[in-house]
């Protein structure tokens, strides 16, 4: 299958101001893209630097002028049409034995406080089966525990704040799974991309960029979601950190205010768009 999917971001910077933006598709997924993902922006800026960061993700350093900017991409890219891989079989290696990369994963970020968490965790979890019987359920768990709305959203809320106040967004719900999950002892990654209501009933919600996680079990990295808590079909990874922080959609170096933002993920059958 195909799917066509972009942005249009704008912002109103009072100054010039400088940003890193990453909203490039993954260099995993590079080679299945049919049409280039560029980054266009109006107005036109001067050469940016594009560079990969520490987590593989690809960025780009600009310079925002005063006024208003836009930037924009708009690509179709190929992709299976299969949804997440299910492995019940899955097995949770001993910290001694996983590689020495996926350690910092174990470890608490800015969203994600394991000390803060670690004794809900182990009383809640300890008995549960190791290994994906215990990733699932923790994500029934937050799926069940956190209630999903738009109006929730708040940059600044962490896995904690999230479990206490029982509401957010898809990044709230990706944060605690996450934490509680490396309380556990396994490793969870943070995952940003698109994913559109393909091979699911469509929501009346505007499209946005979404969160999900990674775990690793036996020798290999699973995806997983807490929010919608079944296999979908159609992600389009954009960038893997440790959390939020790490895969921020852009970080401005100054004031810099959100004024338009529109998203699209549609699967294209027989070269046209159909809105799934």
């Amino acid at each position: 299958m195909k799917i066509r999917a972009g942005y249009k971001i704008s912002y109103d910077c009072p100054q010039p101001t400088p940003m890193i933006i990453t909203l490039s598709v993954h260099p995993g997924r590079r080679a299945d893209l049919v049409t280039e993902d560029a980054l266009y922006a109006d107005p036109a800026l001067a050469p940016n630097i594009e560079y990969v960061d520490g987590f593989g993700n690809i960025c780009h350093v600009v310079q925002a002028p005063a006024g208003k900017l836009s930037i924009s991409s708009d690509f179709i890219i190929r992709d299976g049409g299969e949804p997440d891989v299910v492995a019940p079989e899955a097995k949770q290696q001993p910290m001694e034995a996983l590689p020495v990369d996926t350690l910092v994963y174990l470890m608490g970020s800015r969203y994600c406080e394991t000390d803060r968490l670690s004794e809900l965790a182990w009383a809640k979890f300890a008995t549960v089966p190791k290994g994906w019987t215990l990733v699932q359920t923790i994500c029934d768990f937050v799926h069940e525990h956190l209630t999903f709305g738009y109006p929730y959203a708040r940059a600044t809320r962490t896995a904690f704040e999230a479990f206490d106040e029982g509401r957010g967004v898809c990044r709230d719900f990706a944060h605690l799974a996450i934490t509680l999950c490396r309380c556990m002892n396994i490793p969870a990654r943070y995952c940003t991309g698109y994913l559109g209501d393909i091979g699911v009933p469509p929501e009346e919600a505007p499209m946005d960029f979404s969160a999900w996680f990674e775990v690793y079990l036996g020798d290999r990295w699973y995806t997983f979601d807490a929010r919608h808590n079944i296999p979908r079909i159609g992600r389009i990874l954009i960038a893997r950190g440790r959390d939020a922080t790490d895969v921020a959609i852009t970080t401005s170096f100054g004031v810099c205010n959100l004024v338009g933002f529109e998203v699209v993920t549609d699967e294209v059958v027989d070269d046209e768009r159909v809105i799934a």
